[in-house]
């Protein structure tokens, strides 16, 4: 640990932790999954806050390439006044208030792919617009918890547009699962991350879209590889400063393979998926869901508005289409030169015959 972490976990404490008075211990239940064990809870919850606030510090100076908080209890249903589905202190917006206020972050992208919206972080950034906060969750238009979440919520004021919510709708006929996520990943979330040029990225790092997890939990099927997959294409912007923080999840095979893909991403190890899975196209629901997006949000990203006819292909069709786009533009670009270049050229004097004259 660092020499101030425990400052780091004290103003975590401060930022997220519910109004509470020196000496009194108290033992409540805020719903049916949230409930504050007296004698365990305070110490696990700002723990984990202040491990990704650690991390995150020492990737933003540099120290580390990028890394991976392997920590319980999650954070992103938190807001700043209450905790809420399994979640105390919203350790990713903490740390991300840091890196603003400690080391003068400029630009931040946070990156939640848990199943469940992370309605606590949207909250705390949704008229910030330095911190662009994009989340892929299930949304069933309202239905599925914790109902929060819709393509239309944009965020307010200054942080209008940089609140972006891929709410994947159709239940679960089909559910989910690579083909949708990287079709996200490729017309919604990499274009508007790219065009914001973060300096750091934190991922909310649930893993309760993986294969694995019962219908009421989630009921997707998004294999760990592409997990790991994902990371890689975050890893390509801000210098691969990553943060990645572990968030929902309930069944643990799904919860290591899914977190060893994404280390292994950090590592630099490549895990790439099969042909079949980037040949498969997403699904109708979910094109729809993407649409919806690019809709909203084209009016504020200049970068979306190209992708809206492309969100149906697989990932390699995508390729195929776009290596195919651009040597057309080749071909018509040498042709103009060719042209030019003719009509540049100067007539050529005719040769005179002295015997003429």
């Amino acid at each position: 640990m660092l020499a101030d972490s425990k400052h780091i976990l004290m103003t975590a404490w401060q930022l997220c932790c519910p109004v509470t008075h020196p000496g009194v211990v108290f033992d409540w239940q805020v719903d049916n999954d949230t409930i504050w064990n007296e004698s365990h809870t305070s110490t696990a919850s700002r723990m984990a806050a202040g491990s990704v606030t650690e991390l995150a510090f020492r990737v933003a100076k540099g120290e580390l390439k990028n890394g991976f908080a392997v920590v319980r209890p999650p954070g992103h249903h938190a807001d700043p006044s209450n905790p809420m589905g399994f979640c105390y202190f919203n350790s990713v917006a903490i740390a991300a208030k840091q890196l603003q206020q400690k080391l003068s972050a400029n630009k931040i992208l946070i990156v939640d792919w848990d199943v469940h919206h992370g309605n606590g972080t949207q909250e705390v950034f949704y008229n910030d617009p330095s911190v662009l906060y994009i989340s892929l969750h299930r949304y069933d238009d309202g239905n599925f918890f914790p109902g929060s979440g819709g393509p239309a919520e944009v965020g307010s004021g200054a942080g209008e547009g940089f609140n972006v919510n891929v709410a994947w709708t159709g239940g679960l006929d089909p559910p989910m699962s690579d083909a949708e996520y990287i079709a996200a990943f490729r017309t919604v979330v990499m274009p508007i991350a790219q065009e914001f040029s973060p300096d750091v990225i934190l991922v909310s790092s649930g893993f309760d879209a993986a294969e694995g997890h019962p219908a009421p939990l989630g009921g997707y099927k998004v294999t760990g590889k592409c997990f790991g997959f994902l990371t890689r294409q975050l890893m390509g912007l801000a210098g691969g400063r990553v943060i990645m923080a572990l968030e929902g999840g309930h069944d643990l095979t799904a919860i290591c393979d899914a977190s060893e893909a994404c280390v292994s991403a950090l590592l630099g190890i490549e895990e790439p998926l099969s042909e079949e899975v980037l040949l498969q196209k997403p699904n109708a629901n979910s094109v729809c869901s993407l649409q919806r997006v690019i809709q909203i949000h084209g009016q504020y990203w200049q970068s979306l508005k190209t992708f809206s006819s492309s969100v149906g292909l697989s990932f390699l069709g995508a390729q195929r289409r776009d290596c195919e786009e651009t040597d057309a533009v080749n071909a018509l670009a040498s042709l103009s030169v060719g042209v030019l270049t003719s009509k540049s050229l100067p007539d050529e004097p005719m040769e005179h015959d002295d015997n003429s004259m």
